[in-house]
């Protein structure tokens, strides 16, 4: 090999490296510039429309942890975009809920779509889709004739659920809510006022399941493990989002919904139309944007904020809002 052909192999192998040096600075770069592949935290910034002073809106939610830390989600949220926004959390049921949307008392509020097709719409819990989609598409119809408007969802889903203490479940030797069937009437059931009348819960479970319980307890819905720590109640309604089936899996156990009686449901904020139509296009826009980051691993942990560690919910909203960049 002569020197010039060695001249030439060294050179070109110099400008290798330098290329590929220049490759991974600029990967380096674009890895920085937006996490990884997916939009930077600053890309969710909600930014603040003079215009949206003095439209005043009112958010609302429902009367437990996860529709009240989504209710604050939302509100602030909305202020950040510039609106003039104030709450009323803790309204009740999904049935005091919406008739606060309808007589104006609140501007809009988190509702699950299962539960709306099923409370609202007589629509058969069977029946409710599966498919998250189909679902928002056919509750949105529904709220449409209403002359309300049910914006697009969450990517997250919640169920109510059939949960008891794990030896409980050893005990009986259940899997499934068909399972408790012949052994029902030795059971005490425990849930929320509201469950009494709901095809999504009792009323579900007796005339889907076929079940007669020896009781059925209302409760506080705060005190739904509670219930089953003290050996008060066999059987309690549950959420599939509950922190407490994750910070202490191996304590609970979900009985399987195997004839889907109690469909799940993304969240959908359903708001006026005339809040709709004097907010402006931010309203929507505001709304969707800070659902991105909702997954069901999240709010399982929001939930554990408020539920486990006792933060109070505007805290854990805010938290979350600022974590993924929607405020500063």
């Amino acid at each position: 090999m002569t020197n010039q052909t060695r001249i030439r192999m060294l050179l070109a192998l110099i400008v290798a490296a330098v290329m590929a040096t220049g490759i991974a600075a600029c990967g380096s770069d674009d890895d920085d510039s937006d996490g990884g592949g997916g939009e930077s935290a600053d890309s969710n910034l909600i930014e603040e429309n003079s215009d949206n002073s003095g439209v005043k809106l009112t958010v609302g939610s429902k009367n437990f942890t996860e529709q009240i830390i989504l209710g604050e989600i939302y509100a602030q949220a909305l202020e950040a975009a510039g609106y003039d926004v104030s709450t009323d959390l803790n309204l009740g049921s999904e049935v005091v809920a919406l008739k606060a949307l309808e007589d104006g008392s609140i501007s809009g509020y988190p509702e699950y779509t299962s539960t709306a097709l099923t409370s609202f719409f007589d629509t058969a819990p069977e029946d409710v889709p599966s498919d998250g989609q189909e679902a928002i598409d056919q509750a949105q119809a529904e709220f449409e004739e209403k002359g309300l408007v049910a914006l697009p969802p969450t990517e997250f889903s919640s169920a109510n659920a059939v949960g008891l203490l794990s030896e409980t479940a050893e005990e009986l030797g259940v899997e499934n809510i068909s399972d408790l069937e012949g052994q029902s009437e030795d059971l005490d059931l425990y849930g929320s006022p509201e469950c009494r009348q709901r095809i999504d819960c009792l009323v579900g479970l007796e005339d889907n399941y076929g079940l007669d319980f020896n009781s059925f307890t209302p409760v506080d819905i705060g005190l739904r493990y509670e219930v089953l720590d003290k050996g008060d109640a066999d059987l309690s309604i549950l959420f599939t989002t509950d922190a407490q089936l994750y910070t202490d899996s191996d304590t609970y156990t979900i009985l399987e919904d195997d004839q889907g009686v109690l469909p799940a449901g993304n969240v959908t904020f359903v708001a006026s139309q005339d809040a709709v139509d004097e907010a402006g296009p931010d309203f929507e826009e505001t709304v969707e944007t800070v659902q991105g980051d909702l997954s069901l691993e999240v709010m399982q942990e929001l939930n554990a904020k408020v539920d486990v560690d006792k933060e109070n919910p505007a805290d854990a909203a805010k938290e979350y809002l600022q974590e993924f960049g929607y405020i500063e």
